[in-house]
């Protein structure tokens, strides 16, 4: 993507986006709103988002706080005040979309609610994302990525058969959420086209972590029993796993039995093909495990780029398992503009990642940095009409810095 490319209006121009958010979930879902070209101001505490505060941080800024509020503007107000409190109302009117990921009762607490901020501004969209949702007996408790995946099942389907349960290894249940939470978001922004009405959007991590469980939610309503661990193999299809070779793994995804018998082929045991164990999906299904060691004993003897050469020539799909150097060094990666480099104040020239969304027409903004921690304070108070001597006001009571 070039320079001129991102100077494009985005598809979200002139939409103003209210981030009253921390850590994942929610600054996730708001930073998308920014690439795509939304005006976001992100609220924080006088402390700063957590996510400021990881490893490897450069005074109130890190690698982590960046790769999720890239593009924002961002504020420093203090919600426990009162003075606080009118600042986010007043900027509430102004919004046409607010999203926050608080504990249910937090934003109730401060009058800064659903009810409240909607009766200042019908057309305002308002968005929170928690961990067990605004209604149920849970909808109190806090949520996490950790806690939604063990609850929703998610961890209980992951890792080797025979091991421990483990956590899957990306945050899917936060990230997950982020996206429901901007799928919600954007339906209501065309219904209030039509309308002119706004509405609360309401998305929990419980809920994501169940809306993603597709296959495995469809075996035990089949009456198929409760889904086990199955370590990298698909839950209706094999060969579709993890196999190894001789210098680390490749993935192999046979789908069909057509698929299976090149696969035999490559491998130079064509009767699979046509044995009882393996010649049809459901008799591979039943014994995977057997098929799968059968496989790597051929396998393992070559390199994965030999096998992904001859998987390759058939159209079968496979790939290397990488890690993330091998990954962010990937030519494909890089020619879907996959990692982007930009000049940060403090933590100098970084990479990031670019953005998974590709619009023809109004192309994504992300070549932009994370707010210094209260940068955009008096530049946004001004833009609500704040003079010079009320925003020191504001100042002297802690408000805001």
């Amino acid at each position: 993507m070039s320079k001129n490319e991102t100077t494009k209006p985005g598809a979200l121009d002139g939409i103003r986006v209210l981030d009253i958010t921390h850590v994942m979930a929610g600054p996730y879902c708001a930073m998308l709103m920014g690439d795509l070209g939304a005006d976001v101001i992100k609220v924080e505490s006088p402390s700063g988002d957590q996510a400021r505060h990881m490893a490897g941080k450069v005074g109130s800024d890190s690698f982590g706080f960046n790769s999720v509020n890239r593009g924002k503007r961002g504020i420093i107000v203090d919600l426990r005040k009162p003075e606080g409190q009118e600042i986010i109302r007043r900027l509430a009117q102004t919004a046409d979309v607010l999203i926050e990921n608080n504990r249910p009762g937090m934003m109730a607490k401060y009058g800064l609610d659903y009810a409240t901020l909607s009766a200042l501004n019908p057309k305002l969209i308002y968005a929170s994302i928690s961990g067990f949702g605004q209604t149920g007996p849970y909808a109190s408790k806090g949520g996490f990525d950790l806690v939604a995946q063990g609850i929703s099942g998610i961890m209980s389907v992951t890792g080797e058969p025979g091991r421990p349960p483990a956590r899957a290894g990306v945050p899917v249940v936060d990230l997950g959420a982020g996206l429901f939470a901007l799928v919600g978001i954007l339906a209501a922004l065309h219904h209030r086209g039509r309308t002119g009405e706004g509405q609360h959007v309401d998305t929990a991590l419980l809920d994501t972590g169940l809306a993603l469980s597709i296959w495995e939610t469809s075996e035990y309503f089949s009456g198929s029993g409760i889904p086990q661990r199955l370590g990298s193999a698909h839950r209706v299809i094999a060969p579709y796993q993890a196999i190894v070779c001789a210098d680390g793994y490749i993935t192999l995804g046979v789908a069909n039995d057509r698929l299976f018998l090149q696969v035999s082929e490559v491998l130079g045991h064509p009767e699979w093909a046509t044995s009882e164990l393996y010649s049809t999906n459901a008799a591979r299904l039943k014994h995977r495990t057997q098929l799968a060691a059968e496989i790597e004993t051929i396998t393992a003897s070559r390199t994965r780029a030999h096998w992904i050469e001859r998987f390759e020539e058939m159209g079968i799909p496979c790939g290397p398992i990488n890690n993330y150097e091998e990954s962010l060094a990937d030519p494909q990666v890089a020619a879907r503009c996959m990692v982007v480099e930009v000049d940060h104040p403090t933590l100098g020239k970084i990479k990031t990642l670019g953005s998974a969304i590709k619009l023809s027409a109004t192309p994504t903004l992300v070549e932009r940095t994370a707010p210094l921690l209260g940068e955009h304070t008096a530049l946004v108070l001004n833009e609500l009409g704040y003079s010079k001597d009320e925003i020191a006001v504001l100042h002297a009571a802690e408000a805001i810095r």
